[in-house]
Parts: C-alpha cells; sequence; structure tokens
C-alpha cells in the first residue's frame, strides 16, 4: 500500500497529548531567551541573516533538489517540505554550546525563527509544496486552510514562549534551576512518544523504513552542511559557522508532527518523515557536536 493512502494510527487523546507535549517543548526553549537575545540580533545583523536565509531560503531549495532526486512517494515530499519550514529545534542551542558554536547567536536564531514560524512555516509550506507537481491532487484533497494554521501554530509556539521568557524575567533562579532538566525532559518524551507512535504502526514503518532512513540521511546531512558553508561563505567566524549549521540542521519536528495530525489527516509519509527526522536530528547533532567539540572539520 502506498504511504499516500495510509492514516496512521493515532487517535484524538494522542493528538491532545502531543500538542501539549510541543507547549511543554516550547515553555522549555523560551526558558533560554530574553528579550536581550532579540536586540542582539540588531548589533550582529550579518550572521543572523545569514543565519535566516540558511534556513528559510536554501533548506527548502535543498529539499527541492533532493525529491527530484529520489522522488519519493506525494506524502513523504510533502513531509519533507513541512520539516525544511519549521523553525529550529529545541535542542539546537543545547548542541551547539556541546559543539563549541556561538552559543548567542543560536538562541538569536532560535528566538527568530520560532517567532517568524507562526507566519513563515504556513506560508513557506504553501509556497515550496506548489513546486511539487505530484502532490497537486494530494494538497487538493487535504483542503489545508493557511489561516487555520497559522492560529494553531500561535496557541502551540506564542503562548508558551511568552510565558516561558515572562517566567525567566520575573523568576530567573527557578528558570535557571529547571530550564536543563526540563529540556532534557522534554526530549527524553517526545523522542518516547515517536518510538510508541511507530510502534502502534509498525507494519508500514517496517515496510518503508529503508527509504524513510536514506532520504532523512541525506535531508538532514545536507542541512547541517549548508549551513556550515553559508557561514563559510559569507566569512563569519567559526564559531558562528556551527551555530548556523546546527540551527539549519535540528528543525522543530515536532510541529511538524501536531500540524501533520491536525490539519493533513496523519498521512503516513508526512507522519513517518517528520517522526524519524525528529529522532534522527539527535543523533546527528551529538555525533557533530562531539566532532567539532574536539577539532574543526569541513575547514
Amino acid at each position: 500500500m502506498k504511504m499516500d493512502e495510509v492514516t496512521l494510527n493515532f487517535n484524538s487523546e494522542s493528538l491532545l497529548l502531543l500538542n501539549f507535549l510541543l507547549g511543554f517543548i516550547m515553555f522549555g526553549v523560551a526558558l533560554d531567551l530574553k528579550v536581550e537575545d532579540f536586540k542582539r540580533v540588531l548589533l550582529n545583523p550579518k550572521a543572523s541573516i545569514i543565519g535566516l536565509i540558511s534556513q528559510w531560503v536554501v533548506l527548502p531549495i535543498i529539499t527541492l533538489i533532493l525529491i527530484f532526486i529520489f522522488e519519493p512517494q506525494a506524502s513523504m515530499a510533502l513531509g519533507m517540505i513541512l520539516v525544511a519550514c519549521c523553525p529550529g529545534g529545541n535542542i539546537s542551542n543545547f548542541i551547539s554550546k556541546l559543539a563549541g558554536g556561538n552559543a548567542a547567536l543560536s538562541v538569536s536564531l532560535t528566538a527568530l525563527t520560532t517567532s517568524a514560524a507562526i507566519f513563515m512555516t504556513p506560508f513557506s509550506f504553501a509556497f515550496w509544496s506548489s513546486f511539487i507537481d505530484s502532490a497537486s491532487g494530494l494538497k487538493s484533497s487535504i483542503s489545508l486552510n493557511i489561516w487555520d494554521m497559522f492560529s494553531t501554530i500561535i496557541y502551540l509556539i506564542v503562548i508558551p514562549v511568552i510565558l516561558g521568557i515572562s517566567f525567566a524575567k520575573y523568576k530567573p533562579k527557578i528558570a535557571d534551576k529547571i530550564k536543563k532538566p526540563v529540556n532534557i525532559l522534554s526530549i527524553v518524551i517526545f523522542a518516547a512518544f515517536v518510538v510508541i507512535a511507530f510502534l502502534k504502526n509498525a507494519n508500514y514503518f517496517l515496510e518503508y523504513i529503508h527509504i524513510i532512513f536514506v532520504i532523512v540521511l541525506f535531508h538532514n546531512g545536507l542541512a547541517f552542511l549548508s549551513g556550515y558553508w553559508m557561514g563559510k561563505l559569507g566569512g563569519l567566524e567559526e564559531s558562528e559557522r556551527k551555530a548556523i549549521s546546527i540551527e539549519t540542521g535540528i528543525q522543530n519536528s515536532g510541529l511538524g508532527l501536531v500540524l501533520i495530525f491536525n490539519f493533513f489527516d496523519g498521512i503516513g509519509g508526512m507522519a513517518i518523515i517528520a517522526g524519524w527526522w525528529g529522532i534522527w536530528h539527535i543523533v546527528a547533532g551529538l555525533v557533530i557536536a562531539y566532532i567539532w567539540s574536539g577539532r574543526k572539520v569541513f575547514a
């Protein structure tokens, strides 16, 4: 059976839990954010602009190229596009610190892309997915309402982020104590959630894992690589290149999953791409951080 025709086993209770989990993750991300992080962008616009171009322009273009090369099923192609249109992931700042990247730049980019996701994720998805001819029929059957997605992102991201930033501002001591455990807990719970979802749909996952693994391996690997080279071409310092690389390679696939089950009827190809990306980018990010923490690579 084609993944375009598969709806994963995912009930309303599971969706509610996933929505809550994403809100918890974004609250944890926001504990590391301050208003000063946004101001820092104005003081160092070059690195920030390069980072934004890498994430919002270069990564979607690379995604389209991979789609034309691999010719995956339409739902998988849409999953790749959606992941590429999501903001930076919740562990990007942690990975950047491990890798010796510019932590301030990483936090600033996370703040910017997370805020911009309100508009950029729905509109970017609509724009870049329009280049995938094979998905036109599938998209028309979904009848995606961009404005509904826009409003959903507000309560999934904006409200938890505002709460997190406010909490860190007014309760800084408590925030410092809980932000690391909260981030670790959110990663573990999210990974467990994805694994359970895969187990519930093991027959589909096992049938397509060889395809999904290769696609995500190349997609995620090129995301890291393109981010680094964008920084290199822009004449940025090594630590800034690392930060942009990690921000581009670590995507908020949790948001992608929530949108897939809220707006795309849990289409199999999209969900498995986003779910596997959510697991794989943690593994890849930690490996890259281990390598970078000891020496330069891609020099």
